[in-house]
């Protein structure tokens, strides 16, 4: 017996050791890759000083955002970025022109993606960095119509011989579920003010409406017409033979004809290029290329010493959700009411003598959009705030810039899309498909309301609609007192309408057209300073904190996109926001195919 005893004693003490030893390896493992990749991050804050005659390679690939989080083991494993920060470009490309060492720039074009407006802004500092004298070169096997609108600018634009110029213009298609919920026994109530409100189209129609089709092609035409102006303008192209180009479908057929309608210079191959690159350079042919990317420019140092006075930036970037929300897609932005305290935080800086807000959002939650206006008018209350737009600055989103002393805004970015809607889905027809029964027990008129095993009374659906219509008129209230409107003529340009910067500038929405930089100019006068330095006013997460915490969920949705492919994936992300909607909305729907 006591030798059984040992023996259970020292296979427990053995097993015991085991997994001891593990968790020791597992906790030595861990701190031993954190290591690794605080070595690789703090490597990547080394100032860069360019060589003679080097190249700054601006890659045109990944997704162009307003804050990017690099991803240090993506670093380790010899990863490419998945995006850029719209900053980081412009910062390298004014580096690059301000450095003596760096002889021009080589635009290697691939597939980036991103909203227009921040291809606008890319594209104005390139134009202003062949102020300079020095060079831009551009290739590619093939440009899409957004890196083509980019590559535009340069001094001599190549493409692959059998490669292609994809200019085809926009469309913005959308998807209806009318049918499909009707044969899943599903009924969507639709409470709503504004005309042209069309995010709930896809729950009760088949098609556009005719409002939502007549602003879909205003503004997308008001879009196009930027592109092709700009293009026509860089290439001495006549708009006729562009228009020819594009309505013809030759970016369809032979690429020769890009470059007898002067949308390129020549046929090349990369190391063809590449070896004009370096000629240019003055580098030797046969030598590699001595080139700077993106984050090495950003590094560089720029001898701007820190000033007492700042100028904030604060980002809003993202669907306006609540905490308890979740982003649907992986790598999604959104915004929190976090938000309304990172602008408290900078009404009581003594050293921030203004606050820029920077937009880029459809909107979402009316609620939250709501609080996050409230910090805004706390903060106007103490120190001026400028509002920068960036791709959309719409329904929710403009709701929470509609109260700053300026509002910035590109060309093209979306913005208006003054209304609001609720969705309440009755699943009534589900339960008797399936044979289920409900019953219910409540203590009030209304507490059962919303219930989907029943249809919606007509009481229930005039009180929803009535909490619809209120929050519309605040809605109204809002952008009357901030920009200094009669409340019937916001209601006019409301409705649920969306306008381009352009147009939201000739209706009073906006007060100027352009970027970051004009909004911080902006901002420092209003605040009657001069001497200042730019600084970021909402602290950005690491990539511990914004990665590692959703990896399970990036690693479902890698899986899902995988095994579904792209375009049912899409179809089911955009189900599951459909299902996540909830309370009353203020947000845009579009997505803008062709960029």
């Amino acid at each position: 017996m006591n030798r059984m005893k040992q023996v259970f004693k020292t296979m427990f003490a053995s097993a015991l050791g085991v997994v001891i030893g593990m968790g020791i390896l597992t906790v030595i493992g861990v701190f031993v890759i954190m290591g690794i990749v605080a070595g690789v991050a703090s490597g990547s804050n080394e100032v860069y000083t360019p060589k003679d005659n080097t190249v700054f390679t601006l890659k045109l690939d990944g997704t162009i955002s307003d804050q990017v989080v690099d991803n240090p083991f993506g670093q380790l494993l010899g990863e490419e970025a998945e995006g850029m920060a719209l900053q980081d470009v412009i910062k390298a490309i004014r580096n690059a022109k301000k450095n003596d060492k760096i002889k021009g720039i080589y635009l290697d074009a691939g597939n980036m993606g991103g909203g227009f407006a921040s291809f606008e802004a890319i594209r104005r500092e390139l134009q202003d960095f062949k102020e300079s004298g020095k060079f831009i070169v551009s290739y590619a096997d093939g440009y899409t119509q957004g890196t083509y609108y980019l590559a535009s600018v340069a001094d001599s634009v190549f493409v692959n011989p059998e490669g292609s110029v994809a200019l085809v213009g926009l469309s913005s298609q959308g998807v209806f579920f009318k049918n499909l919920a009707a044969k899943l026994g599903i009924e969507f109530y639709i409470f709503k003010v504004g005309t042209y409100k069309s995010a709930v189209e896809p729950y009760f129609m088949d098609k556009f409406s005719d409002a939502n089709r007549e602003q879909l092609t205003s503004f997308l035409g008001s879009i196009w017409g930027n592109i092709r102006e700009d293009v026509c303008k860089s290439r001495g192209i006549d708009a006729q033979n562009f228009d020819r180009y594009v309505n013809e479908g030759m970016a369809m057929k032979a690429t020769q004809l890009a470059v007898d309608y002067k949308l390129a210079d020549a046929m090349a191959y990369r190391h063809e290029v590449e070896a004009c690159v370096k000629r240019l350079a003055g580098q030797k042919v046969d030598d590699k290329m001595v080139s700077a990317d993106v984050k090495k420019m950003v590094s560089m140092a720029d001898g701007v010493k820190s000033k007492q006075d700042k100028i904030a930036v604060v980002f809003a970037e993202g669907e306006i959700q609540s905490k308890s929300g979740s982003s649907v897609d992986m790598g999604d932005a959104v915004i929190t009411e976090d938000l309304a305290e990172d602008l408290r935080k900078q009404a009581k800086d003594k050293d921030v003598k203004a606050v820029v807000l920077r937009v880029n959002s459809p909107g979402g939650s009316a609620y939250v959009s709501e609080q996050i206006w409230k910090a805004v008018v706390g903060l106007k209350a103490v120190k001026p705030v400028v509002v920068s737009m960036g791709n959309y600055a719409a329904s929710g989103g403009y709701y929470i810039s509609c109260a700053a002393n300026k509002i910035v805004a590109e060309h093209s970015t979306l913005t208006g899309s003054i209304g609001v809607f609720g969705v309440v889905r009755n699943a009534a027809g589900t339960f008797k498909l399936l044979d289920v029964t409900t019953d219910v027990v409540k203590t009030g008129t209304y507490a059962d309301m919303g219930d989907m095993s029943r249809p919606l009374r007509e009481d229930e659906k005039a009180l929803i609609q009535g909490g619809v219509e209120r929050t519309y008129d605040l809605f109204l209230t809002r952008c009357a007192d901030g920009r200094g409107l009669p409340k019937d003529s916001v209601d006019c340009i409301g409705q649920g309408r969306v306008w381009t910067g352009d147009q939201a500038l000739k209706r009073g929405l906006v007060d100027r057209i352009g970027g970051m930089d004009t909004a911080v100019s902006e901002a420092a006068a209003l605040a009657g300073v001069t001497d200042y330095s730019v600084v970021q006013g909402n602290e950005q997460k690491s990539f511990f904190e914004k990665y590692l915490g959703k990896m399970q969920g990036d690693v479902r949705m890698t899986l899902l996109r995988s095994v579904m492919g792209e375009e049912s994936f899409q179809m089911y992300t955009t189900l599951q926001r459909m299902k996540s909607v909830s309370g009353i909305q203020t947000r845009m729907p579009y997505l803008i195919q062709g960029f």
